[in-house]
């Protein structure tokens, strides 16, 4: 299984702004687990999101010595993707786009056809610095806005996304509207159809749908999971009341149960948990 962790959606919609020490401290924790990726900071407006204003201050003092995890951030235009890649610890790019149409508007201020445009650019920019480039389909299960949904709709842009050279998509549920039936059925009709691009799963549920979530995409082929300790966060471009992330310790749980080889440290696991605790009170 190919896990990422993901702080900086944990952290990005949490009301108390976190000091950087705290920041720059927990992700180091998260670091010696030894995840996949650590999806760690975004290069957004820090109006439009000021937790995450000190994002360049925390990439810095990030120690990859700790693991061969890669080091993701999230960017919404060219310009946060110039600023991203001027660090070199950064291993790959985050672009949320959206199948919801209001959502694509809401979270990055642009049509779905201006953020291919852009998406096209930046990716020319990672390809030139030698790094990554990771979609998020945000609202690729439905959306809470009225607006039509279809697997059909999700395949659409999946092939123009193929057509410019993507090769990794998250299909992310951004609102935890999914069922597992929903989940199913996009797992087995898209991936298979674009063997080229490495597909995984971005939940956002309720601490108990997490088991049924993971297996509908299990079972249909997925190995890649996004998670964020207590499942802590969610979009706050989303809707008011976020729903939260996959738990990390349920998709752990999931691995345990199904056989599935844990390669993580889960005793640094229970450390970083600890210092989650005393970051988010739960």
């Amino acid at each position: 299984m190919f896990l990422t962790e993901c702080p900086r959606d944990a952290m990005q919609g949490w009301g108390k702004i976190i000091p950087t020490q705290q920041k720059i401290d927990y992700i180091n924790a998260l670091m010696a687990v030894g995840f996949d990726v650590l999806d760690c900071a975004s290069f957004v407006s820090p109006k439009a999101i000021p937790q995450m204003a000190d994002s360049n201050e925390v990439i810095e003092n990030i120690d990859k010595s700790l693991s061969n995890t890669k080091l993701s951030v999230i960017v919404a235009n060219l310009s946060g993707a110039d600023k991203a890649l001027k660090h070199e610890a950064v291993d790959i790019l985050g672009f949320p786009f959206s199948i919801s149409e209001v959502f694509q508007h809401r979270n990055t201020n642009k049509s779905r056809e201006e953020a291919l445009d852009e998406i096209i650019k930046i990716l020319t920019l990672t390809k030139a610095a030698g790094k990554e480039l990771h979609l998020y389909f945000s609202m690729a299960f439905g959306n809470p806005y009225g607006e039509a949904w279809s697997w059909e709709e999700v395949d659409f842009w999946a092939n123009r996304f193929s057509e410019i050279g993507i090769q990794s998509i998250q299909l992310s549920d951004t609102t935890g509207v999914a069922t597992p039936e929903i989940i199913s059925e996009l797992f087995e009709k898209i991936p298979n159809r674009y063997p080229e691009i490495k597909f995984g799963a971005h939940f956002h549920n309720r601490y108990e749908d997490s088991y049924a979530k993971l297996k509908a995409a299990y079972d249909q082929g997925c190995r890649r999971f996004d998670s964020a300790i207590k499942g802590i966060g969610g979009c706050p471009m989303a809707k008011d009341d976020l729903v939260g992330n996959m738990p990390t310790e349920q998709v752990f749980n999931f691995m345990q149960m199904h056989k599935i080889d844990v390669q993580q440290n889960l005793l640094h696991f229970e450390s970083a948990y600890n210092m989650a605790k005393d970051i988010f009170h739960f």
